[in-house]
């Protein structure tokens, strides 16, 4: 849900730049069309709903979001398993409707025992932010694992750009965003291949002094930088530098995953 979230935050942001020149959306706005996207995508009821202008140019945005990013959000892959099960004898599904109030945050986790009555101690709210803490952790490696997996997820990118601080706030993704654009590639590519050009082309080539990126040079190289340890640490890429693998860096891991995939699957044959 945080990263369906996240994803219609960015697209309502593009469409406001396109519609204003600003790359902002407000948070009220966001919740009021996350509430109509998620009745909209799950067939349910969408009269009388408010919902903000220009909606069907952000459903656009976003959907092309997620095929640009090789993704899929939360109902996508909801409906493609009804659709494999619908054949299926007594087999439990979850309805639209607990789907909606899962994706709404209106329910407990399951087994969740804590008794809201209780006030809270010192103890108990130090737990909670400890958890809260790993969440969050767990959230930014499995972005940092999503991006080395697939190089098109600008969702990873949007969540790791700045951490840790890089000095990449709003400014360098909303550069990184237009340049992306421009050039039908992803962020993460255009951030590569602007790095290495400017590490391996020399004067000839490097970026004019025009260029939007140039005023985050010192942050992108970090960040290209400490995905290049990532991928050494892995054991894939000999010399992640070369020039021949500006636009394959990653191959090596997926192709890695899918076997180990496969072997698996003989194992369990």
């Amino acid at each position: 849900a945080d990263s369906m979230l996240l994803a219609l935050q960015l697209s309502m942001a593009e469409n406001n730049k396109q519609h204003s020149g600003e790359f902002t959306v407000s948070l009220s706005d966001v919740l009021l069309t996350w509430k109509y996207l998620l009745h909209e995508k799950l067939n349910l009821p969408v009269e009388n709903m408010d919902v903000t202008d220009h909606y069907e140019d952000v459903r656009k945005i976003y959907d092309d979001f997620l095929k640009n990013s090789n993704m899929l959000d939360l109902i996508d892959v909801y409906q493609k398993c009804r659709a494999l099960t619908s054949n299926c004898e007594n087999y439990n599904t979850v309805s639209p409707s607990q789907l909606l109030d899962f994706l709404s945050g209106k329910q407990y986790a399951v087994g969740d025992e804590t008794d809201l009555s209780i006030p809270t101690s010192p103890t108990s709210k130090y737990n909670r932010d400890n958890e809260k803490v790993q969440l969050l952790a767990r959230k930014i490696i499995f972005s940092y694992l999503n991006l080395l997996v697939n190089s098109k997820n600008d969702l990873a990118v949007a969540y790791i750009l700045n951490i840790p601080d890089r000095g990449l706030g709003r400014e360098a993704f909303t550069d990184l965003k237009h340049a992306a654009r421009e050039k039908q590639m992803s962020i993460f590519l255009v951030a590569t291949s602007f790095i290495r050009t400017i590490e391996l082309g020399g004067k000839g080539y490097a970026p004019p002094p025009s260029d939007p990126l140039r005023t985050h040079v010192k942050g992108l190289s970090n960040f290209i930088n400490f995905i290049d340890k990532l991928d050494e640490i892995l054991g894939e890429i000999p010399n992640p530098r070369s020039p021949t693998q500006v636009n394959n860096s990653i191959k090596p891991l997926r192709e890695r995953i899918c076997v180990s995939m496969q072997e698996k699957k003989i194992k369990r044959v």
